[in-house]
């Protein structure tokens, strides 16, 4: 498998959704190398960014789960190092 090192950027609208996102996250744990979250309270968001170490289909497949949520966004951006 081709492996990149990828970063996830999660921003999240509706609060509710956190915890199906922590969830989701976690299933993908064996790839997640570092997250960092940062609660935007002032614009009523939650930013998260992870960095995974995963095939291209792994982060493709993370990323879909998390934008067919109500109220989530994500953009994955990828390197082949």
């Amino acid at each position: 498998m081709d492996k990149r090192i990828a970063v996830v950027s999660i921003i999240i609208y509706d609060r509710q959704e956190a915890e199906t996102v922590n969830k989701i996250l976690h299933e993908y744990a064996s790839y997640i190398i570092g997250r960092m979250g940062l609660p935007y309270a002032e614009k009523g968001v939650s930013i998260i960014c992870v960095v995974m170490d995963a095939p291209t289909s792994i982060t493709s497949a993370l990323s879909g789960k998390l934008g067919m949520l109500t109220g989530v966004t994500a953009k994955t951006n990828t390197a082949k190092i």
